[in-house]
């Protein structure tokens, strides 16, 4: 959360002549709500599903640059259909992490102590994530065009 997967993303698809696409957009589209009332309406396991739904859809149609929700990979075969893709887990630590979403941002898996809340939420992903990722890409301290600028040589990706 707030690791900078949209900013960047979309840097990556311009310098990449691609589309960006980030699924929870599309789970927003979907429910016609966004996150944060999802969560508190129906749950989340509800937008658990939406989720899963929105990255099989996403990565069957779209060729692009695709930033995932956070909470993605927690699903098995979401982590399955990224296998063998080009993955990339942007990290920071918990003080950027809380710096950049803010304590008043809406998101609902940090609404109560949101440090605590999130180096729960590290420690039950950073493996999965590890599982998926071809590679890892600290944004701490670093510009959006930094980050873009590593991914691109990580994964050795040419512009057009």
């Amino acid at each position: 959360m707030g690791v900078g997967k949209t900013t960047v993303g979309r840097l990556l698809a311009e310098r990449l002549g691609t589309e960006f696409r980030d699924t929870d957009e599309d789970v927003v589209a979907t429910a016609g709500k966004p996150v944060a009332e999802i969560f508190f309406d129906e749950g989340e396991d509800h937008f658990r599903a939406l989720e899963r739904q929105a990255v099989a859809t996403a990565l069957a149609e779209h060729d692009g640059v695709l930033a995932l929700g956070g909470g993605a990979v927690m699903a098995e075969e979401t982590r399955r259909r990224l296998a063998d893709r080009p993955v990339v887990l942007l990290t920071m630590d918990v003080a950027e992490a809380v710096r950049r979403t803010g304590l008043d941002a809406p998101r609902p898996l940090l609404a109560v102590n949101p440090r605590q809340q999130w180096r729960r939420l590290m420690e039950e992903r950073l493996p999965l994530y590890t599982e998926v990722a071809r590679a890892v890409v600290d944004t701490q301290g670093r510009t959006p065009e930094e980050v873009a600028e590593e991914i691109l040589g990580a994964l050795e990706l040419s512009r057009p």
